[in-house]
Order: C-alpha cells, then structure tokens, then sequence
C-alpha cells in the first residue's frame, strides 16, 4: 500500500457492503479518511481516523501530510468518480498514486429501485449549486436524475417545477438508498412541494405515461407572437428574423455567461437561455412596465434567467463576466455600455448590437473601434409574406444593423 492513496467508495449498508478486498485494505491502513458518516461505520478502527471538513484543499493538504509515510484510504460515499471527491484528488496527486474502488453509486441504485435503464438518463448534480437554470437544462428531457442537498430538497424541486409549469414529470424519490430504513416511491409535483423527506435522497424526474410529446419546445428563433409584449407596436421585442441573426453572431455554448442589455420582453434573454442551458444569463431592463412580460416569458420558454431591474452600466457591476453580450437598448448609455463590457468580456467573447438608426450604427462602430475590437455588420431587411385575396404578398419590415465585436486575432 506504500505511495497509494486507496479511495474506496461505502454504502449506507456500511463496512457490510464493501468486498473482502476492499474490508482489508480498510483494516491494515493506518490513516483513514472521510466524511464523518463513512468514518463512523468503522467504531473499532485502531489507526488515526482524519474527519473531511473544511473543504477539499485543507482535506487534501491534510492527506498530502500522511499518504507518504502511513498506509492510507480515503472512504467516500458511492462511486467517488460520480459527483466525489475521487477526480478532485487524482488531479491532486497524480492517477499514479490514487487507485478509486467504487460502490454502487446512489443513482445506480436508484435506478435499480424504479425498475428502469439510466444510460438514457440526464444526470444533475444540485448539491452545492443553485437550482437556478435547471428549467431550460430538462426541459424535453425524459427521465433525470437529480442529486439532492439541504437547500434544494425533493420540495423544493417540486415548488420549482410547478413555478415553470413541468407538469408532464412525476417523481420517484430513493431516501437513505441502501441502508435499512430506505424509502422508495412515486409523488406527484403538488405532493412532492409539500413532502418532508430524509436529508440522503435521490430524485428521479419521468415523463408520466400519455404525457405525449406536446411540451417539447425545439429549435429557435421563436415566432414574435409566442412571447409576451407589450402592445401595440410600441412593444420591445427583437423580431424573429434578427434573432436568429443575433443568436448566430453571439456564438453560444452550453456553459456561456450571457448579458442581455436592454432586454424589453426577455426574448432574446429567453433564445439564449435555451442555448446556453448550462450557463447563466442575465436581463437587465430600466423600465419597470416590461418586467411582468419578461417573468411571463421566462415561465413560457422555461428559460431560467435573471431579471435584474437597473440601468447598465450601473448595474453590470455584480454580475460574472460575460462570454456574450447582446445590447437590444442603452437608454443613451451606449457608449459607456460598450466600454465596460469590452473590458469585462473573457477571451473570445463577442458583443452585439442591434441598431435601428443610423446614428446608433455609428456610435456602436466607433465604441468598439475605441475598445480594441474587430468589428461586424450586417444590413437585414426582411419582408414576410401577408394574404391578399387568396394570394400573396410580401410586407417589408423596418432595417436593422447587427453590429459585432470581438477580439483581434
């Protein structure tokens, strides 16, 4: 066991459930490692037992001062590659001095609980995250497995998905999977909100039978009259046509932070919402009138993303820097919003404009010249077909700028 750390995965059912092998690496180690649960499975330990606390770095600076010298194993709950601490400590000392002896892990036998295949599942860590954004990351998804902790519990989830009207799940939650007092069973949402349940569960989401595939939103560049606005023309919205434009020169990705500047109805800040599924996205508007649209549309598109009521740049400040940015309006503050956002934006970033006067055309152009970016624009005038005496005819729509900036090469 000399220069191996032996990160061994436990069950509820405790020293029990491990195998011979692992039993014995436990027993002749000299240091063992862990939470506080795993570590009280073995009362009779002779060796020096080391309580995780404090978080990962003091945990493994603790067992940088021991793996060397003494014969160690770290306990972990289930696999230690799922969620564990297991990839944290390879990184940390090397794949060559770790070997992980994984047990079943908690959504393996919770899978096994309900009777049904997990490789076609979407897993979801929440333990230590915000809920915030789970909406647009499951939305069309058909079975999920959600891992749990004191903040977001099983009724919180329930109270969530209701906000967002994800009626078409029915829930199958595992508590203290594997241990003697395990509870498994099926709730309803409206249930789920008001259950109290034991702090070690699992939440499995599945569409509920006849559910049908009516809810499932797919594609982009919804059609304007999906969304909530304000009426009648004097309505904020950045039409279909150039959102698919804006969507395309923002160049998203999963994990993307996303300011919209001037948000109006939150389209746009819905649209990225659903791209970026795993990042964050945030609305900023100064007019309090738009806020109802922009909460209702957030609902509709299950698109999870921050209203923040405030005029940029004042209150940019609080928010992650952004890998894009779209400013839809500036309230007169263009300049100044180019400025700060061109400082603020991480590498290979993009800001876009939408302009529907020239001097706005201008003035985008300009404040990115100034901040040291590559500029781009395109001219889009569309027109969409209208009915006319059992024929048709085409309505030209107004022209707007797309302004794009980026870093030089």
């Amino acid at each position: 066991m000399a220069d191996i750390i032996y990160i061994i995965g436990i069950g509820e059912d405790g020293a029990g459930g491990l195998t011979p092998d692992s039993l014995s690496k436990v027993q002749r180690s000299e240091v063992l490692l862990g939470g506080e649960r795993q570590l009280s499975f073995f009362s009779g330990y002779q060796g020096e037992k080391i309580v995780l606390k404090n978080g990962l770095k003091a945990f493994a600076d603790k067992l940088e001062e021991v793996w060397k010298e003494r014969r160690t194993v770290v306990l972990a709950s289930g696999d230690p590659l799922f969620f564990g601490i297991a990839g944290y400590l390879v990184r940390r000392f090397g794949p060559e001095h770790v070997e992980v002896i994984p047990h079943y892990s908690s959504v393996q036998l919770a899978f096994a609980r309900l009777g049904d295949s997990w490789q076609d599942a979407e897993l979801v860590s929440l333990h230590g995250r915000p809920i915030r954004g789970l909406a647009q990351r499951i939305d069309g998804k058909y079975k999920i497995a959600l891992l749990t902790d004191e903040a977001n519990t099983p009724a919180v989830i329930g109270a969530y998905l209701r906000e967002f009207g994800m009626t078409e799940y029915e829930a199958f939650v595992c508590e203290r999977l594997g241990g003697g007092e395990e509870v498994c069973r099926f709730w309803e949402l409206d249930e789920l909100e008001k259950g109290s349940f034991a702090p070690l569960n699992v939440v499995i989401l599945r569409w509920k039978p006849g559910s049908g595939t009516a809810a499932v939103r797919r594609g982009f560049a919804y059609p304007d009259e999906a969304f909530r606005q304000r009426r009648p023309e004097k309505g904020l919205i950045t039409k279909r046509e150039v959102r698919a434009l804006v969507l395309s020169e923002l160049n998203l990705f999963e994990e993307a932070v996303v300011w919209d500047i001037g948000s109006g109805s939150g389209a746009v800040a819905a649209e990225c919402a659903r791209i970026a599924r795993c990042g964050k996205v945030y609305a900023i508007e100064k007019s309090a009138e738009n806020l109802p649209n922009m909460e209702a549309n957030r609902r509709e598109f299950r698109a999870d993303f921050e209203i923040i009521h405030d005029q940029a740049p004042q209150g940019l400040e609080r928010l992650p820097d952004p890998d894009a940015v779209f400013i839809g309006g500036s309230g007169g503050e263009l300049q100044h919003i180019i400025a700060h956002c061109a400082q603020r934006l991480r590498p290979e970033g993009r800001i876009v404009i939408g302009a529907i006067t020239i001097e706005t055309l201008y003035t985008s152009l300009e404040a990115l010249k100034l901040a040291g970016m590559a500029t781009g624009v395109t001219q889009l005038q569309a027109s969409r077909g209208k009915p006319i005496l059992g024929m048709t005819r085409f309505e030209g729509m107004n022209p707007v700028y797309v302004v794009s900036g980026r870093r030089p090469d």
